[in-house]
C-alpha cells in the first residue's frame, strides 16, 4: 500500500493557487482575430464614404508614428492605395486648415482663412456634405476640436474668415446634418448675442447631449443628434482623451441606419496639428496613436460592410518635422524646424471600392472630385 501520508492535503491556500493557475491557462480573455483587410470583397462602387483628416499630418508625422509604434504595426501600412496631394491655397503656397478643408469640401482653392467661400468675392461654394444631404445621404462629423473650428466648419458653413466662430455656429442651424460629435457647447449656448442654439437644435428635432459616454443617444437612427464632448476644446490625448475611435464607429453604425441611400462621415484628428504647433513630440505621439485607432475603426467598419470607401489624409504639414539620427543607432530624434505650417506634400490613403482613384500626385481639390467620382457623380455639382 502506498503511503498516503506523503501526499500533502489540499489546503484552502493551495486550492486558490490551483484555481489561479487553471484560470491563467484556461480562462484568458478571447482576443478578437485580426482582420485581413486585403481579403475583403468590395462592391463595385461605395455606398458610404468615411473621410478622415489628420490635421497637420503629412509624411513625416506618419513616418514618426510608424517608428514609434513599430514597423508593421500601424494601420497606415494596411492601405493598398497611397497618393499625394499638393496642399497650397489660392493665395499662399503654405495653406491653413480653412483653405485646406474648403478644397476638400468644395473642390476649389480658396484664400487662407476662408470657410466654404471662394475668391474674389467670397461667394459660397456648395460642399460635398451639403450636396450628398440633398441627394438623400445621411451625413455627419466627428472631431477632437470645437464644432466651430476651421476643418468641420468648412463642410457646413460659409464665412469669409474662420475667426467668425459665433456665425459659424449659426450655420449649424442652416445646414442639415444627421450627427455631430465635437467640442464647443459654449459656442452654442453661452453667446454674446444671448441666443441659445442648443434649444434651437432641439426645436429642429436634434437630441443634444454633453459628455463622452454617448449615453441616451438615438442610436437606432430615429433622430439626428449632437453630442458635445466638452464645453470648449476637448482635452488632449496625453491628458486622457480616448473618445475618437469609439465615436467614429458609433457614427458609422448610426448613419448606416439613417439612410438606405448611404452616408458621408468626416472625421478629424484635430490635435495632431496643435501638437506640431507646440513642437511637442510626446503630444504628437499620443495624437497619432489615437488617430491610428480611429482609422482602424473606420477600416474595420468598411471591411465588415463591403460597400464603404475610407479616405485618409492631412490638410497640410505642421512643424516642419524632421526625423534625424539620435544618439542610439536604431532610433531617431524628432526635430521641428518651425512652429507653423509648411508646404510639404501630404499623403492620401484609400481603402475600399474605387480606392484606386486616389493614387498619384494631384491638387488637394481633386480629393473632392475623386470622392464624387467614386459614388458615380462624375459631373460638377
Amino acid at each position: 500500500m502506498k503511503n498516503r501520508a506523503l501526499k500533502p492535503p489540499v489546503t484552502g491556500f493551495a486550492f486558490c493557487l490551483f484555481l489561479l493557475a487553471f484560470c491563467g491557462f484556461n480562462c484568458a480573455p478571447v482576443r478578437k482575430p485580426a482582420i485581413d483587410f486585403q481579403a475583403v470583397k468590395f462592391s463595385n462602387r461605395p455606398k458610404n464614404i468615411i473621410f478622415l483628416i489628420g490635421d497637420g499630418m503629412a509624411a513625416a508625422q506618419v513616418s514618426a508614428h510608424i517608428y514609434w509604434m513599430g514597423v508593421g504595426k500601424t494601420v497606415f501600412e494596411k492601405f493598398p492605395v497611397v497618393g499625394f496631394h499638393k496642399s497650397h491655397a489660392s493665395d499662399y503656397r503654405v495653406t491653413d486648415s480653412a483653405a485646406g478643408a474648403t478644397a476638400f469640401a468644395c473642390g476649389e482653392k480658396t484664400t487662407v482663412g476662408a470657410i466654404g467661400v471662394l475668391p474674389p468675392d467670397d461667394h459660397p461654394c456648395p460642399t460635398i456634405l451639403e450636396d450628398l444631404d440633398r441627394r438623400g445621404f445621411a451625413t455627419g462629423m466627428v472631431t477632437t476640436c470645437t464644432a466651430t473650428h476651421a476643418t468641420p466648419a468648412c463642410f457646413i458653413s460659409h464665412r469669409e474668415l474662420r475667426a467668425y466662430t459665433e456665425d459659424i455656429a449659426l450655420d449649424y442651424l442652416r445646414t442639415p446634418f444627421d450627427c455631430l460629435i465635437a467640442g464647443g457647447e459654449n459656442m452654442f449656448n453661452l453667446r454674446p448675442d444671448k441666443l441659445n442654439l442648443v434649444d434651437s437644435l432641439r426645436a429642429r428635432g436634434y437630441v443634444v447631449r454633453l459628455g463622452t459616454g454617448f449615453n441616451n443617444l438615438p442610436l437606432d437612427g430615429s433622430q439626428p443628434f449632437v453630442n458635445f464632448t466638452n464645453e470648449m476644446e476637448p482635452v488632449t490625448a496625453l491628458a486622457g482623451r480616448t473618445y475618437l475611435p469609439k465615436a467614429t464607429r458609433l457614427a458609422c453604425d448610426f448613419l448606416e441606419k439613417r439612410s438606405e441611400k448611404g452616408f458621408f462621415l468626416m472625421v478629424e484628428g484635430s490635435q495632431i496639428d496643435w501638437a506640431s504647433h507646440s513642437n511637442n513630440h510626446q503630444w504628437l505621439r499620443a495624437e497619432m496613436a489615437d488617430f491610428d485607432k480611429t482609422v482602424r475603426a473606420a477600416m474595420e467598419f468598411a471591411a465588415s460592410n463591403g460597400e464603404t470607401l475610407v479616405v485618409v489624409t492631412g490638410d497640410h504639414e505642421c512643424g516642419g518635422l524632421a526625423l534625424t539620427q539620435s544618439e542610439f543607432r536604431k532610433q531617431f530624434k524628432p526635430s521641428f524646424s518651425t512652429k507653423v505650417h509648411t508646404a510639404a506634400m501630404v499623403p492620401v490613403y484609400a481603402y475600399g471600392p474605387q480606392a484606386a482613384l486616389f493614387s498619384g500626385v494631384y491638387e488637394n481639390t481633386e480629393i473632392y472630385f475623386k470622392m464624387r467620382a467614386a459614388l458615380g457623380f462624375e459631373s460638377f455639382k
